[in-house]
């Protein structure tokens, strides 16, 4: 379990990102997936990401340094729709410029619904990710809603979705219950050679 978990700083612009002196996870996914309950489960703790019921709410990147060795990086939540244009357009500046600028990426975070099948907005976020040749794993959360039944079958249409190999890793979650936190942690740990 994290010992230290400091808040760093908030980045509005890519000019203000910290130095790269640190292995980085990044957190990523649409408004309302619950990413910062998410965030907060893994870490253990109860408020270090901002949980808030307006989607959007995370306008900025936020750096974490965890137990002195890693950065979790909580990016802003991408696609909600009532967001203003220019706030959109932030957002894309923001998660574009940072996950293509020179760091010690380890792991990115993918976050969806399970309820939700992907959009063209998830998939054209998958298509760029894959891009980066970056290494990612994808979290469906949330899965306390839906049946047994129903889970399966929004697994196969993602990993259909998205195409993705039958061994690419895929957590199902919920902060609710508290499922799937634990395998996501070790990971996580196992990416930033942490035991």
């Amino acid at each position: 379990m994290f010992k230290y978990v400091e808040f760093i700083k908030s980045i509005y612009d890519l000019k203000e990102l910290p130095p790269p002196e640190f292995p980085e996870i990044a957190f990523l996914g649409r408004s309302n997936v619950g990413k910062s309950s998410l965030i907060n489960a893994i870490l253990n703790r109860k408020n270090i990401a901002r949980v808030s019921s307006t989607p959007g709410f995370t306008k900025a990147i936020n750096f974490f340094r965890i137990d002195h060795q890693f950065y979790l990086v909580d990016l802003p939540g991408y696609g909600f729709a009532k967001a203003p244009i220019e706030l959109q357009k932030k957002w894309k500046y923001l998660i574009e410029g940072y996950l293509t600028a020179i760091r010690d990426f380890r792991l990115l975070i993918l976050i969806f619904d399970i309820r939700r099948t992907p959009d063209e907005l998830d998939i054209s976020l998958i298509n760029f990710v894959k891009h980066t040749k970056k290494t990612f794993c994808i979290v469906l959360n949330k899965i306390d809603t839906l049946s047994k039944n129903e889970i399966n079958k929004q697994l196969k249409n993602y990993i259909e979705i998205f195409r993705l190999k039958p061994d690419f890793p895929i957590f199902l979650t919920s902060c609710k219950e508290k499922e799937g936190i634990e395998p996501l942690r070790k990971f996580i740990l196992s990416k930033v050679k942490l035991h």
